[in-house]
């Protein structure tokens, strides 16, 4: 609670803090992060680490809950990397983001690009990437679980499966333009997140098909 409040209050003068806090810890701290950041707008970097399952870490630090609680606070930015290379633009982004909090969640464990030390690049905030083309199937991902879902995509297309992959890298703002795209082309929409159903990634989904009348299976 000290920390978010100490953050916002640097962030009044100018700074724009990085918050390095535990998913699940950071729930201590939410009435921090409405009251002194968020209603205030400031530019605060909120970096959660053991997003989603924290292996022998034991279930007290698992982050299955931290898309849910953050995208519903007002000015609050929610992303998610899918790799070393997407952590480092996604920070090097929220540094120069001053419409208010910024929240980034990566998971406990190994990385997946030795070579991480790529050129920093600044993403626009709310823009997805898609990583595959295919007709049969979309699967949309958020963050690090994307790495396995293109292991998934591999798969399926040595059975005859063509399969599209989006990263969202972003659960607040949406990427509508690229929803728009899927949900135009595509009967069969799969969403794979490491978080809690309720209130998670693919509830932001249905929420976007439900506001312009999109059905899937």
């Amino acid at each position: 609670q000290h920390a978010v409040t100490f953050s916002a209050g640097l962030a009044t003068q100018g700074m724009v803090p990085f918050c390095n806090i535990y998913s699940s810890f950071m729930q201590r701290a939410y009435d921090q992060v409405i009251h002194d950041v968020a209603i205030q707008k400031l530019p605060v970097v909120f970096c959660l680490d053991r997003a989603g399952i924290a292996g022998a870490d034991g279930p007290t630090h698992h982050g299955a809950y931290d898309i849910a609680y953050m995208r519903c606070i007002p000015h609050m930015v929610v992303s998610a990397p899918m790799n070393e290379q997407e952590l480092r633009n996604l920070m090097f982004t929220a540094s120069e983001h001053k419409e208010g909090p910024f929240t980034i969640r990566y998971p406990r464990g190994k990385g997946v690009m030795p070579e991480w030390r790529t050129p920093l690049e600044k993403i626009e905030v709310g823009q997805g990437r898609k990583l595959r083309e295919g007709d049969d199937l979309a699967i949309l991902t958020i963050g690090h679980i994307g790495n396995y879902a293109v292991e998934a995509c591999d798969l399926l297309d040595a059975e005859g499966l063509k399969v599209s992959h989006y990263d969202m890298r972003f659960v607040k703002p949406l990427d509508e333009e690229m929803l728009h795209e899927v949900f135009s082309n595509h009967k069969r929409v799969l969403t794979i997140e490491d978080g809690c159903l309720p209130g998670g990634f693919g509830s932001a989904i249905l929420e976007f098909m439900a506001d312009h009348g999109y059905q899937s299976q």
